[in-house]
């Protein structure tokens, strides 16, 4: 998964708006007590870090 893509769906879901808040300031143990930023830089794949957000957050099965 590209990362522009990442960020498509990370904004679908949270809105525009909130998916960098989201996605700075939440700490997500399924991410090794990361941030998605955090994890992304860290060398996670984006693919892997969108499953992480989407079982802890319960991202709808359609928008997966």
């Amino acid at each position: 998964m590209r990362l522009t893509v990442f960020w498509q769906r990370m904004d679908e879901h949270f809105g525009t708006g909130y998916a960098d808040t989201f996605a700075r300031d939440h700490v997500m143990t399924e991410l090794g007590g990361r941030t998605v930023h955090e994890a992304l830089a860290n060398g996670w794949e984006a693919k892997d870090v969108w499953r992480v957000v989407c079982v802890a957050m319960n991202v709808p099965q359609e928008m997966r």
